[in-house]
């Protein structure tokens, strides 16, 4: 491994738009880190958050990643909110082809790299693939850091899925000292080693390793909620008739914000687009929530009527269908539902109530 500056590090940001990556990274935008295209790291920026609360804040020191997470996920460009599959025009179907570039995701916390191999799972790893998201993945070069800090939200630790960094990244970043900062550098595949030696650095020396741990074990510490996965799927399954569900039904108001900042659903629909002009016709797919009531809709009407029955499918399924489907979680621990539910429901607080007695 080797140290880098704040200044190698804005320079291996400019080298990856120099080498023509796309780059996507943190971008204040609407009083948020949102990933986005980007030239330079924002500098000096965190948040505080808590059940229902997010707020941007100035830190007053020259931190590049001293923020947590953001409303926004990776997923949004492996897995596009919205994308056209094909149209129809005289009476022929023509295929929309999907041709992406090299693209670099800067700053993939540890948590999101785990929702990334998850959602590699749903998408590539069945019977059947999703040929877009494989293309976009396999074009897709990402520098992960391990986390320095923890918001109040937090509880990768549940999961071993953070605050360091476990997945197939392609380097790893450590941020030590925010008011200096300088990075351990672990360049891990061919192209990043070759990225790497093009900013060259100096050996990290023991006592520098030992710095950027005490970083990452500060995170971890910092940790408060909790999500006991041991017989978590089995305790679901049979609390199905919980009075908790009323409960919770009580206070959640379907809007579905939890499903579309959590960077592991994968609910989509399609519909059709119709130009007057031409008579082309679009057919798009587009994300979508198991919290509308239509997406449960069959003939005869919909499955999942009350928001009372829309919550229980939304958490069994993560927590506990997922495995079935998949043989591994579908939440990974980032704690974006809880900050950006506009009641502020803590799935981990009602998990705990669901696996009582009623």
């Amino acid at each position: 491994m080797i140290q880098w500056t704040a200044e190698q590090l804005d320079a291996f940001v400019q080298l990856l738009h120099d080498e023509a990556y796309e780059v996507l990274g943190p971008v204040i935008r609407d009083g948020a880190v949102t990933y986005g295209a980007m030239q330079a790291l924002p500098v000096g920026y965190g948040d505080e958050q808590a059940a229902g609360h997010y707020r941007l804040t100035q830190r007053g020191d020259q931190t590049r990643f001293g923020y947590n997470l953001g409303p926004s996920t990776w997923k949004q460009f492996l897995f596009p909110p919205s994308e056209t599959l094909f149209s129809v025009r005289d009476d022929l179907i023509h295929p929309v082809e999907n041709q992406p570039g090299k693209r670099a995701f800067i700053g993939v916390r540890a948590c999101e790299m785990a929702a990334i191999e998850v959602q590699d799972r749903v998408f590539l790893q069945g019977e059947y693939t999703e040929r877009r998201y494989e293309q976009r993945r396999q074009q897709v070069f990402i520098v992960a850091v391990n986390c320095s800090q923890a918001a109040a939200t937090c509880f990768c630790t549940a999961n071993d899925d953070g605050p360091a960094v476990r997945g197939s990244a392609d380097m790893v970043l450590t941020e030590v000292n925010p008011q200096q900062p300088w990075y351990l550098v672990e360049a891990i595949s061919e192209t990043a080693k070759k990225l790497v030696a093009k900013i060259g650095g100096a050996p990290a020396n023991d006592e520098q390793h030992h710095q950027a741990q005490a970083a990452v074990n500060e995170a971890a510490e910092q940790i408060s909620r909790q999500l006991p996965r041991k017989g978590l799927r089995d305790a679901l399954f049979d609390a199905l008739e919980h009075p908790q569900w009323d409960d919770v039904a009580s206070r959640c108001l379907s809007c579905g914000n939890c499903t579309q900042v959590c960077p592991t659903c994968f609910c989509s629909t399609t519909q059709e687009q119709t130009d007057l002009v031409s008579m082309e016709v679009r057919h798009q797919r587009l994300w979508d929530s198991c919290f509308t009531e239509m997406h449960s809709y069959t003939t005869g009407g919909a499955i999942h009527h009350k928001t009372r029955s829309r919550y229980r499918q939304w958490l069994t399924h993560k927590l506990a269908a997922w495995e079935d489907q998949f043989d591994v979680s579908g939440c990974t621990g980032c704690g974006r539902c809880i900050s950006w539910c506009p009641v502020g429901i803590d799935l981990t607080e009602e998990v705990e109530i669901l696996r009582k007695s009623p």
